[in-house]
């Protein structure tokens, strides 16, 4: 199964050059409907009034962490299946399983380019 690069992916951090920098490399990857949330409860928002075939989330965000936002995605029905990716400065090991206890689909610890953040696409959607 390949990706769909036409899917619309919403990029969630507080860092708006992180945004920047995640929305070039999905660009480079081929991606062109990408959407932005400062924060895991504006994201939430956006996500039940649009369907977005891909999350990609910071971990460390105010007041709703990236975390935060994991687990009420999984805790929705209508929002549950949508494909999760934590991006985290931090690796640490009890984050890691957290986040796969919570459901996330992947995990990508800074810094990373364009080849990480593919593979860890297609590891989602078993491409």
């Amino acid at each position: 199964m390949s990706v769909d690069l036409s899917m619309k992916v919403l990029v969630v951090d507080d860092y708006k050059t992180m945004i920047r920098i995640i929305r070039n490399l999905l660009k480079q990857l081929g991606f062109n409907e990408i959407d932005e949330a400062a924060d895991g409860s504006e994201a939430l928002l956006k996500m039940r009034e649009a369907k977005y075939g891909l999350v990609i989330s910071d971990w460390n965000m105010e007041p709703m962490t990236g975390y935060e936002l994991l687990k009420e995605v999984r805790g929705d029905d209508g929002l549950s299946k949508t494909p999760f990716i934590m991006i985290t400065a931090e690796s640490k090991t009890e984050n890691v399983i957290a986040a796969k206890k919570a459901g996330v689909n992947n995990y990508i610890v800074k810094p990373f380019n364009a080849a990480t953040l593919k593979n860890k696409i297609d590891a989602v959607f078993g491409a």
